[in-house]
């Protein structure tokens, strides 16, 4: 078998690591399709306990992929994520650098 070309194994160097951790891939997955979530639904949605979740939605709008609104309904603190164009177009590239990588493969 001979070695891979560096032609072969660049799509899968190309995905962003922001978005490559499993729960940060949920959370944009998630918010690609509707745009914007409440936490405590996410929250259920992805099984992740509230500090695991707010930790990585931290990361994430440090990277400017999401932003974070925080509101009261009542007396009662609500936050909700909403996906930014620059998080919706990295998802986009991270999803075709994952299917080239895997097309490389076949």
């Amino acid at each position: 078998m001979s070695e891979p070309e560096a032609d072969d194994v660049s799509p899968i160097m190309g995905v962003d690591r922001l978005i490559h951790e499993p729960a940060r891939f949920s959370i944009l997955a998630h918010l690609y399709v509707v745009e914007e979530a409440d936490f405590l639904f996410l929250s259920h949605r992805i099984g992740l306990p509230r500090g695991n979740l707010s930790a990585h939605m931290r990361k994430l709008e440090q990277g400017g992929f999401i932003e974070v609104r925080k509101e009261f309904m009542g007396r009662r603190p609500h936050t909700v994520l909403v996906i930014t164009g620059k998080g919706q177009e990295a998802f986009k590239n991270y999803i075709s650098n994952i299917q080239s990588a895997i097309q490389g493969f076949e």
